[in-house]
C-alpha cells in the first residue's frame, strides 16, 4: 500500500512527488534515505536513471509495455535513480482540471514528506495515517468555505508557517482553491513563499497556473495533473462498487472522468436522477416559459440559491425544499452555540453574540459557494450534452459522453445544425462566466435556458 495509490491515472505525478519526498530525507539520520546524486564538473547534480536490458528506464518501462499498468502505484524511485536535493522544493503549485485528483495529490505528498516508514508514503505509519485522516498537527489544510479567501485567513496561515513542527518532519500548509485569493491577499502570502522557514512546505492547489499571479507562480514548483483516462476511472469504479465493466465505463464517461462525480453517480441514485431530469428538460425546451421553468427547477434543489434569487427578483415564493429547511431545527447553529457555552434560549455576552454573527456570515458564504459549485457542475452536464449533439452532426466518430441519451441526442442533432449547437455551447459558457462574476443565479440560468431554447438570440460577439 502507498499513499500514492489513490492517484488514479497520474503515474508521472506520483513518481515526481515520491522522488521529492525521498529528497526531503537527505541529511535526516533517523530515516532511510535515497542514493544521493553526485555532482558533475559544473557542480550540478548528475541524476542518472538505471536502465534495463532494453535501455528503457525502470520507472517508465512498465508503462511503455502496458499503458494500463501501474496506474495507481508509484514505484520506489530510490531504487531506480539517484536523488538530488534539488528534487524537493518548499513551495508547490498543484494544478489540474476538476476531478483529476489535485487535492488527493497534495495530501498524498504531505503524507509522504511526513512519513517515517522505510519508503516515503508507506501508508501504514502514524504520520501517514494521521495526515490522510486530517489529524496530523503539522499539516494544515485550508479548504475555503467562501467565495474568496480573506486577508485575515491568509495572515493566520503565514503566522503558523513560522512555527516549528511539533511532532512531524515538516510543517506543511495546503491551500485548496488558491485562486480564490484576491491580489491583495496573495501579496500577504508572497513573502512567506519567497523566503519560507527551512522546515515549512507550502502546497497551493488550483485549476490552472494562470489562475495565480506570476509573482506567486514563479516561486512555486509546478505539478500538472491530467484528466485520467476512462479506463483508469472505470477500473477504480469496478473495484470500489463491484459494477460490471460496461456500467463502470459508462459512468466514467458521464462524469467526464471526474472521479468524485463518478462516485456520486453510483453511490447516490438521486444524483443520477437529477442529471437525467436536467438533460431531459434541456432537450425538451420549447420556448421562453419552458426556459424559465427549467431555471427554477434547477435552483429548487438548493434553497440558498432560491433565497438569493427570490430576493433579487422581488418574489416572496420559495421552493418546497427551501420552505421545509426553514421549519427544521438548525442543528448546526445549536451545536455551535453549545460549543461556546450557550443554551438554546441564552442571549449570551457581546463577545458570544459576535461569534454567532461571524458563524452565520461564514455559513452564508459557504452556502453560496456550494450552490455555485453545484450549478457549475450542472452547466457542464448541459455543455457535454450539446457536445454530443455536435459530435453526431459532424460525424466526429467519437464516443458519446451521454450514451444513455443516444436516441434523444440523435433526434436533437437531426432537428438542428452544427452552427446552432455551437451557439448553444457558447450560451452555456457565457452563463458560467456570469455566475463566476457574481451574477444572480436565477438571472444567469434564465438567460442561459432562453438562449438554449432560441439559440439565434445568442450573439457570438458577446464576451460577458
Amino acid at each position: 500500500m502507498s499513499v500514492f495509490d489513490a492517484l488514479i491515472g497520474q503515474r508521472p505525478v506520483a513518481e515526481l512527488l515520491q522522488r521529492a519526498a525521498w529528497a526531503s530525507r537527505i541529511g535526516d539520520p533517523q530515516l532511510p534515505g535515497p542514493v544521493v546524486a553526485a555532482a558533475d564538473a559544473s557542480g550540478a547534480a548528475n541524476v542518472t536513471a538505471a536502465t534495463d536490458a532494453s535501455g528503457a528506464t525502470d520507472a517508465t518501462s512498465a508503462v511503455d509495455a502496458d499503458p494500463a499498468a501501474g496506474l495507481t502505484t508509484a514505484p520506489d524511485v530510490s531504487t531506480t535513480a539517484d536523488i538530488s536535493s534539488a528534487a524537493m522544493a518548499q513551495a508547490w503549485l498543484v494544478t489540474g482540471p476538476p476531478g483529476s485528483g489535485r487535492s488527493v495529490a497534495a495530501l498524498a505528498f504531505a503524507a509522504a514528506v511526513q512519513c517515517t516508514g522505510a519508503v516515503p508514503g508507506c501508508g501504514y505509519c502514524h504520520a501517514c495515517t494521521t495526515t490522510l485522516g486530517g489529524t496530523h498537527p503539522d499539516v494544515i489544510r485550508m479548504d475555503p468555505r467562501s467565495v474568496t479567501i480573506s486577508v485575515e485567513e491568509t495572515r493566520s496561515l503565514v503566522a503558523s508557517s513560522y512555527t516549528f513542527p511539533s511532532v512531524g518532519r515538516r510543517r506543511i500548509i495546503i491551500i485548496e482553491d488558491a485562486d480564490r485569493m484576491l491580489e491583495r491577499t496573495t501579496n500577504v502570502l508572497l513573502k512567506a513563499i519567497e523566503e519560507p522557514p527551512r522546515d515549512t512546505v507550502w502546497i497551493l492547489i488550483t485549476a490552472s497556473p494562470e489562475d495565480m499571479l506570476p509573482t506567486i507562480r514563479s516561486r512555486c514548483r509546478h505539478v500538472a495533473l491530467q484528466v485520467p483516462s476512462v479506463e483508469a476511472v472505470a477500473q477504480l469504479l469496478a473495484g470500489e462498487f463491484g459494477v460490471d465493466e460496461r456500467t463502470a465505463r459508462a459512468t466514467a464517461r458521464i462524469a467526464q472522468c471526474h472521479i468524485g462525480r463518478a462516485r456520486a453517480l453510483l453511490r447516490d441514485p438521486q444524483v443520477a436522477a437529477e442529471r437525467a431530469a436536467l438533460l431531459r428538460e434541456t432537450l425538451d425546451l420549447g420556448g421562453t416559459s419552458d426556459a424559465v421553468l427549467a431555471a427554477q427547477h434547477l435552483l429548487e434543489h438548493y434553497p440558498a440559491s432560491v433565497g438569493a434569487a427570490s430576493k433579487s427578483a422581488g418574489s416572496s415564493t420559495a421552493s418546497k425544499k427551501g420552505a421545509k429547511a426553514e421549519t427544521e431545527p438548525d442543528t448546526e447553529l445549536a451545536e455551535f452555540r453549545a460549543s461556546i457555552g450557550l443554551g438554546e434560549r441564552d442571549s449570551g455576552s457581546a463577545s458570544q453574540r459576535a461569534q454567532i454573527r461571524a458563524f452565520e456570515e461564514q455559513r452564508k458564504k459557504r452556502a453560496v459557494r456550494e450552490d455555485r459549485d453545484y450549478l457549475d457542475r450542472a452547466m457542464l452536464d448541459v455543455l457535454a450534452l450539446y457536445r454530443d449533439v455536435l459530435a453526431v452532426q459532424v460525424d466526429a466518430g467519437v464516443d458519446l459522453i451521454n450514451a444513455d441519451f443516444e436516441t434523444q441526442i440523435i433526434a436533437a442533432a437531426a432537428a438542428s445544425t452544427p452552427e446552432l449547437s455551437v451557439a448553444r455551447m457558447d450560451a452555456v459558457a457565457r452563463a458560467r462566466r456570469r455566475l463566476a462574476a457574481n451574477v444572480a443565479p436565477q438571472l444567469a440560468l434564465e438567460a442561459m435556458f432562453i438562449e438554449l431554447a432560441s439559440p439565434l438570440l445568442a450573439q457570438p460577439s458577446q464576451t460577458n
